[in-house]
């Protein structure tokens, strides 16, 4: 059975995959080995900014942050969805426009709706 330019293709493709997963389980293994393991308490407790830790890692945090974050990645997205078109909006024509004036729409409720709600009230 002779061996076809799409087969020699596949051939390169899993030679690539063998030779990055042997290389990320081989760069595991060697830092899992290298690395100094001298655990104390000082090192185990945890640090920020300085300030000398008080009570419990594991607090809990108002639904309100993560709202906000969900809203700044939406309005990030939307931004990496404009520039594109804004560039190209005169080769695109009247329905590209159409297009993105129905996904500002949908946005512009949704952004709104969290404001209405009191989403982006920072208290």
């Amino acid at each position: 059975m002779a061996l076809t330019a799409m087969d020699n293709q596949y051939g390169y493709v899993a030679v690539f995959a063998i030779v990055g997963i042997a290389f990320i389980i081989i760069t595991l293994i060697a830092a899992w080995v290298l690395r100094p393991h001298h655990p104390s308490r000082a090192k185990n407790t945890p640090y920020e900014c300085g300030i000398i830790p008080k009570g419990d890692a594991w607090g809990q945090f108002n639904i309100r942050f993560y709202i906000i974050a969900l809203l700044f990645v939406l309005f990030d997205v939307e931004a990496a969805y404009l520039y594109p078109w804004a560039v190209r909006v005169k080769q695109l024509g009247a329905f590209a426009l159409v297009e993105m004036l129905v996904f500002l729409a949908i946005l512009a409720f949704g952004l709104g709706y969290a404001w209405r709600k009191g989403g982006l009230k920072w208290e």
